[in-house]
């Protein structure tokens, strides 16, 4: 569904992420891990064409990513989480949702119900600003609003980063459910290697702006961690 090959991302003349390569089939769910500012963010960034400039190919469904704007990519069916949510604080939850549906390709603008299904506390908030929810709150309300695009592929950068466990646990129920029930394809960058482990079909861990290892989620073994991901 989404591939990169020998993929450069600049920020100005400098390269983040360098020479990367990977596969993530439809309908998968892979974990994008590493330390600190070794290029996950940008990596997430760089499928959104949010980055300066990209070499090498990126395509989605055998399409090439390269020269399509943020929005049409959004079109394609590319969700995509931020960190920090980025929701509007100014406007409720229900109008934050209905943002989500302007990429829609059938062109529908109602509210999904499927969404207040999965995050039943925002069905409890719809009229409330979206700047007076919670910190777990806002984050299922950004994971609501890229729902309503109805995506075929959700990128999430740490989701559960700064979250209450209680809400923690709910998220990831969601992202499995999400994968397993609704066949979308996730791309998670997260620092819970408990998580990655029980989820992923695939893990790619970055080191210095490149892949260091990848394979699938049961390799992803207590000496890959301690060798890249302790701190």
């Amino acid at each position: 569904m989404l591939e990169a090959q020998a993929l450069y991302s600049y920020y100005g003349k400098s390269p983040i992420v360098q020479d990367v390569s990977f596969t993530v089939p439809e309908g998968s769910f892979v974990s994008v891990l590493g330390r600190n500012g070794v290029g996950k963010t940008t990596l997430l960034r760089t499928v959104m064409g949010l980055t300066d400039g990209i070499s090498g190919r990126l395509s989605f469904r055998g399409e090439d990513l390269g020269r399509l704007p943020t929005h049409e990519r959004a079109r394609r069916g590319i969700g995509y989480i931020p960190q920090g949510r980025e929701v509007i604080p100014r406007f409720s939850v229900r109008e934050n949702i209905v943002m989500g549906t302007y990429t829609r390709r059938d062109g529908r603008r109602d509210l999904p119900g499927h969404i207040l299904e999965l995050f039943p506390v925002l069905r409890e908030f719809l009229d409330r600003r979206g700047g007076d929810l919670s910190g777990g709150q806002q984050q299922q309300l950004a994971i609501a609003r890229a729902l309503a695009m109805d995506p075929r592929v959700l990128l999430l950068d740490e989701p559960t980063e700064g979250i209450q466990p209680n809400i923690v646990h709910e998220i990831e129920q969601v992202l499995l459910r999400l994968n397993r029930e609704f066949g979308i394809t996730v791309v998670l960058v997260d620092q819970n290697i408990p998580f990655a482990r029980r989820a992923s079909d695939h893990f790619i861990v970055l080191d210095k702006g490149r892949v260091a290892v990848a394979g699938h989620g049961e390799e992803l073994t207590d000496e890959v961690a301690e060798r890249y991901l302790t701190f």
